[in-house]
């Protein structure tokens, strides 16, 4: 059984809260001061083992003990799981009530939380102080008919990572003329990537900004089938390699493959592996049918969401806010290179002008999209792996591109919304 707290401040706070189911309208706790109620509280709080683990500086549970000590009205005790962000849809909602005060959320999963009643709507100063410290495009990854869910903290997208004494800088440019100096690993296979080439010869995803839930994806006609003969091709390229099971990574370290395409998780493995090589860039263009088009990665964002459950929701949101801080992103920065989106921080030069930072930013601002996250979303992953798998395997052909280019469109719209 959880602490419960005896706070006159807290239960009005409460009250106002639940007013609006699964809403918490309420302002996050300023720089502690003699005036803040006593509070005696454990919370609960999940997130990543990498944020969690003694070589990376136990980011989590400093940052935790740092908000302790700003408040030193409130006796604070906190317990801590591991949950990585992209799976907190599924591990939430398998228990709400019992789930963590405090969790980190991949954008994506933001249907389901709210769905399920399993994250809070943020409001007030918190929402305020979210919107005045990040660009419209992450507000709006947190948001929901413009309701704020989340407190965002970075950035989540891929981009490109290669050996600089192979491909020059003009060569990162061009896919195409990558493959004609050196070996190119891609994860064809992971519906999260291959959607880049169809996107990039302008196919859609519910419509153009994607939250058109009605308009399916379309990747029919055409421009559906002239990217499948491109990667047909691109299979069959002696200097292509399908990344699977960290293959890519792998070759990097031994000197077989020279680019591969994934995220700031990485960068440190890729940093180790290329050394005074280490190359990072924005998405490069592919020549589809004739015309040189961008491949386009899907963004979004990993943010701090609160359990509306939770017995102590006015400290709750301000340790969110307070992992979402200027101050956290530059220690989650330092510790383990997570590329922060807060806009103060990206005006540093000290951090601007790392490169990685920059390929990141680049990606997220000209060489992506916002993933999609309506519902029908669910419809995509599967068919797109199926079809990735296919095309490795040779399954799908120049003879029959057009058929299975049809087959994969219909797939992903079988459950959709007409």
């Amino acid at each position: 059984m959880k602490k419960k707290i005896v706070s006159v401040m807290l239960t009005a706070a409460m009250t106002v809260g639940m007013m609006t189911t699964g809403s918490l309208n309420m302002v996050a706790a300023e720089e502690a001061n003699s005036d803040e109620e006593a509070i005696t509280a454990t919370l609960t709080v999940w997130g990543p083992s990498e944020d969690q683990a003694e070589e990376n500086g136990q980011w989590l549970q400093t940052m935790c003990d740092q908000f302790n000590e700003a408040h030193p009205n409130w006796d604070l005790t906190f317990e801590y799981g591991v949950c990585p962000e992209g799976e907190a849809k599924a591990t939430v909602t398998q228990d709400v009530e019992g789930a963590a005060d405090v969790y980190m959320f991949a954008n994506d999963n933001l249907p389901d939380l709210v769905s399920s009643n399993a994250i809070s709507r943020l409001g007030g100063d918190t929402e305020a102080a979210i919107k005045e410290t990040n660009s419209q495009e992450i507000v709006d990854s947190v948001s929901i008919d413009g309701a704020v869910y989340g407190v965002p903290f970075t950035t989540n997208t891929w981009f490109m990572y290669y050996d600089k004494s192979v491909f020059s800088d003009d060569d990162v440019k061009s896919l195409d003329t990558m493959l004609e100096k050196g070996k190119v690993s891609f994860k064809l296979t992971d519906s999260w990537y291959i959607a880049s080439f169809y996107v990039a010869n302008g196919c859609t995803l519910f419509g153009e900004d994607g939250t058109d839930e009605a308009a399916g994806v379309d990747f029919s006609g055409d421009k559906g089938t002239q990217v499948t003969d491109y990667l047909v091709d691109l299979v069959a390229n002696p200097n292509f390699t399908n990344d699977a099971d960290g293959s890519g990574l792998s070759g990097l370290r031994d000197g077989s493959i020279n680019a591969v395409f994934s995220g700031s998780w990485d960068a440190a493995a890729v940093k180790e592996a290329l050394g005074d090589n280490f190359g990072v860039a924005a998405l490069p263009t592919v020549t589809i049918n004739g015309e040189e088009k961008q491949l386009k990665s899907f963004a979004g964002s990993k943010a701090i969401g609160v359990n509306p459950n939770c017995e102590y929701p006015q400290v709750a949101v301000a340790l969110a806010s307070y992992l979402g801080s200027a101050d956290a992103q530059k220690a989650h920065y330092e510790m383990r290179s997570v590329i922060p989106c807060n806009t103060e921080l990206l005006a540093d030069e000290a951090i601007s002008s790392d490169a990685l930072v920059t390929a990141q930013n680049d990606t997220f601002n000209t060489t992506s999209i916002i993933q999609p996250f309506v519902t029908a979303m669910n419809n995509y992953w599967t068919p797109a792996e199926n079809f990735g798998k296919s095309l490795v395997n040779g399954e799908v052909t120049h003879d029959n591109a057009a058929e299975m280019t049809e087959n994969f469109n219909t797939s992903m719209n079988s459950s959709a919304v007409e």
